[in-house]
């Protein structure tokens, strides 16, 4: 699951996002999941949005297809989930994917540790707001106000991103705790 929030961050970036954040729920009782990343990019009008579902449309111009958030998609509907899209025009984009948690078929969440680390440090400059809730525990990220204690240090200097990836991977073990 990780990586397709990586893809779907990844695409907020090239359509011109500076802020996104990502949400993560996890409700064992209530056996759900959901996962909603909000950007403030160029957005879309509701036909792109349409398009956008459909595997064989992409912007791109390297290959024909685009198969990010048709596979999202289709992971949520095999859990008895479900995934909303809603853009609009210069105000940007929000991506809602919900899925049962006890399903055999839902993939696990994968290394969040790994993809918040990928996405700071490739895009230092971009606002990542991060939170993560399972069963009353939440984790909590925010890019702007760690760069407001680091100055003129960049989130990507060296010395820096030990203790970044520590802070992030202490604060996900302690919710599967």
């Amino acid at each position: 699951m990780s990586l397709h929030i990586l893809d779907i961050v990844e695409n907020s970036l090239a359509a011109g996002a500076r802020r996104v954040e990502i949400r993560i729920a996890e409700d064992l009782s209530a056996d759900r999941m959901m996962v909603e990343i909000k950007d403030d990019g160029c957005g879309m009008d509701e036909e792109m949005a349409q398009k956008a579902l459909d595997p064989f449309f992409t912007t791109k111009t390297v290959r024909r297809v685009g198969l990010g958030l048709p596979l999202l998609a289709e992971a949520c509907r095999t859990t008895g989930g479900d995934l909303s899209l809603q853009s609009c025009p210069g105000k940007g984009t929000t991506v809602r994917a919900t899925f049962q948690c006890s399903h055999i078929d839902r993939k696990p969440l994968g290394p969040m540790a790994d993809t918040l680390m990928t996405l700071i440090v490739g895009h230092p400059e971009v606002e990542l707001i991060y939170e993560q809730r399972k069963d009353g525990k939440v984790f909590s990220l925010d890019t702007r106000e760690i760069q407001a204690d680091l100055g003129d240090i960049p989130l990507n200097a060296p010395e820096v991103v030990p203790t970044l990836r520590a802070l992030i991977q202490n604060g996900l073990e302690e919710l599967e705790g």
